[in-house]
């Protein structure tokens, strides 16, 4: 559905966490700009910079919550799944569980080396070395089916002065399963972008 591999663009210096999401041919497919201060996390995902046009929208089932699960819903509200962070699990390493609009869970994100992101992290408190870590150490995340098949695969690409992340298909997957993997990885970026 989608030309890979997409690039996500996350602006470091900006007062609220943006993310474009643009194809292999430069096409704008996703904007996010999310709101600071919120106790209960809801994310509206645009086709457009100007945000006129949402596409899809990520809300929190509770208030600020370490394992909350978030639901991905279209502007009509029907519901394309949600994504859940394994609380005491991604402590060490990122895990989160994708589910279908049923309610089942049929994926996984996980980090392939949490050392990698501890040393960003580290480095990242430094000063002057912080400058360089975005070049350093670039965290890779795994999608994975029930079988323990590798789907996608999302990298932090080398940068200085905004993060950049490469998202690549491994296999084919439904265009609805894929638009779900790609906005469980957009939160997933939010919610890990203190920690590299």
């Amino acid at each position: 559905m989608y030309a890979y591999p997409l690039e996500l663009s996350f602006k470091i210096m900006a007062l609220a966490p943006q993310i474009a999401v643009r194809d292999a041919h430069g096409q704008l497919l996703f904007y996010v700009k999310q709101k600071l201060f919120k106790l209960k996390e809801a994310i509206t995902v645009f086709a457009d910079e100007a945000q006129q046009v949402p596409r899809y929208f990520i809300n929190a089932d509770r208030v600020i919550d370490f394992s909350a699960r978030y639901t991905f819903t279209l502007p009509d509200g029907r519901v394309l799944g949600a994504v859940k962070r394994q609380g005491a699990k991604s402590l060490w390493k990122a895990h989160y569980d994708i589910f279908t609009p049923e309610g089942a869970q049929d994926l996984v994100i996980e980090e392939e080396n949490p050392f990698v992101k501890l040393m960003d992290g580290l480095l990242g408190e430094i000063p002057v070395l912080n400058l360089f870590t975005g070049y350093l150490f670039n965290p890779t995340y795994l999608v994975k089916d029930s079988a323990g098949t590798a789907v996608m695969r999302l990298k932090k690409q080398p940068s200085f002065f905004e993060s950049k992340f490469a998202i690549g298909e491994l296999t084919d997957i439904p265009d609805e399963t894929e638009t779900r993997v790609i906005l469980s990885l957009l939160l997933m970026i939010l919610l890990e972008r203190s920690r590299g």
